[in-house]
C-alpha cells in the first residue's frame, strides 16, 4: 500500500519536472543566447530522457511558430534575390522530384515495403516532407500507421539534416548560394530548409527559401496525379482533393521580401523583425526535437527506414556533386 502511495505521489513530481525542464528549455531556446542546432539538440535530448508532457500542443506551435518565424525572416531578404533564385531553381526542382519519386518507389518495391507507405516515404524526401505526405496521405487511404511511419522516418532525416549539412557546407568551403540551393534540394521539411541555411548565412538563407518555394508547389500536380489515380475505379466525387494544405505562409514571405525591397525608409523595423524570426525559428527546433523519442523510432521500424536514408543520400550526393561540379548553379 506505502508503495502504491509513494509511486502516485511520485508521478505528478515527475510530470511537474518535465513541464519545468519544457519551459526552461523553450525559454531559453527563445531568448537568443543559443543557436538553432544547439536548440534542436536540447529538444532532441529533452525527448530521448523525458515523457514529453505536452507533445500535441507543442507540435502545433511548433507549425505555427515556423511559418511566423519564415514570413519575419523575409523582412531581412530582398526581392529582387529571391525571385531569381526561385527561377533558377525551378528546373532543377522538377528534375529532382521526379528522379527521386522514380528511385524511391523502386527503393520500396525492392524492400518489399507496402506500397502506400513508400510511396508517402517518396513523396515526403521528393518535395517537402512532413507537408507533402500530409497533403497526399488522405488522397491515398493511408492508414495512421502508414502516416506514423513516412512521418517518423522524414522527421528523423531531417534532425540529422540539420546537424550534418552546415558541416558538410563548411568543410567543403561552399558558397552561401551553392549551399542555399543544395539545402533546398536536398532536405525534406521547410523548418529543416531554414534552420539550416540560417546557421549557414543570410544568403544561403535567402536562395534556400525561395527554392524551397518552387519545390513545395509541386504538392500540387502530385496531390492532383494521386487523386487522379486513386479515382479509378471509384466515384469521382468521393475524391478528397480538397485537403490538399498549401505552404501559404511563403508566400507571405516574399511579401515581407517586397517590403524590405520597396520601402527603404522602414529599415530598423525590418532589421527588428527579422532578428524576431530567427529567435522563433531557434524557439521552433527546440519543439520539433522534443517530438522525437526512442517510441517515435521503434515506430518507424528497420526497412521503411532504410528506404528513407538510400533515397535521401542518393538524393543528397548526386545535388551536391552537380552544385560542385557547376552543373546547376543560382
Amino acid at each position: 500500500m506505502t508503495s502504491v502511495a509513494t509511486h502516485n505521489l511520485a508521478t505528478p513530481n515527475k510530470l511537474l519536472d518535465a513541464k519545468t525542464i519544457f519551459f526552461l528549455g523553450l525559454l531559453l531556446a527563445a531568448s537568443g543566447l543559443v543557436s538553432p542546432p544547439i536548440a534542436l539538440v536540447g529538444g532532441i535530448a529533452f525527448g530521448f530522457t523525458v515523457e514529453h508532457p505536452y507533445r500535441c500542443e507543442a507540435s502545433s506551435l511548433s507549425r505555427l511558430l515556423l511559418q511566423f518565424s519564415v514570413v519575419a525572416l523575409g523582412f531581412g531578404m530582398n526581392l529582387h534575390q529571391v525571385l531569381h533564385a526561385g527561377r533558377s531553381g525551378f528546373l532543377y526542382t522538377a528534375i529532382s522530384i521526379s528522379g527521386a519519386m522514380i528511385l524511391g518507389l523502386l527503393l520500396g518495391k525492392a524492400l518489399n515495403i507496402g506500397g502506400k507507405a513508400s510511396f508517402l516515404i517518396s513523396v515526403g524526401t521528393a518535395i517537402c516532407g512532413g507537408s507533402a505526405i500530409a497533403a497526399v496521405s488522405p488522397i491515398n487511404d493511408a492508414s495512421e500507421e502508414e502516416i506514423s511511419v513516412a512521418m517518423g522516418t522524414v522527421f528523423l532525416l531531417n534532425s540529422i539534416a540539420l546537424l550534418l549539412f552546415p558541416f558538410i557546407g563548411g568543410s567543403l568551403h561552399l558558397s552561401q548560394n551553392a549551399f542555399g540551393l543544395w539545402a533546398a534540394l536536398a532536405i525534406h521539411d521547410t523548418s529543416s530548409v531554414v534552420g539550416a541555411a540560417a546557421k549557414y548565412g543570410t544568403q544561403a538563407l535567402a536562395i534556400a527559401t525561395t527554392v524551397k518555394l518552387a519545390r513545395a508547389l509541386w504538392i500540387i500536380p502530385v496531390s492532383a496525379l494521386t487523386a487522379a489515380y486513386m479515382r479509378r475505379g471509384r466515384d469521382a466525387a468521393s475524391s478528397r482533393t480538397g485537403e490538399v494544405k498549401i505552404p501559404w505562409f511563403i508566400l507571405f514571405f516574399a511579401i515581407a521580401a517586397a517590403f524590405d525591397t520597396y520601402l527603404p525608409r522602414l529599415a530598423p523595423g525590418y532589421v527588428a523583425l527579422s532578428r524576431l524570426g530567427k529567435v522563433g525559428l531557434t524557439a521552433t527546433l527546440f519543439l520539433i526535437g522534443t517530438s522525437l523519442s526512442k517510441r517515435s523510432l521503434k515506430a518507424v521500424g528497420v526497412r521503411p527506414l532504410m528506404q528513407g536514408i538510400i533515397l535521401w543520400v542518393i538524393v543528397a550526393s548526386l545535388s551536391l556533386a552537380a552544385i560542385c561540379h557547376g552543373w546547376i548553379s543560382i
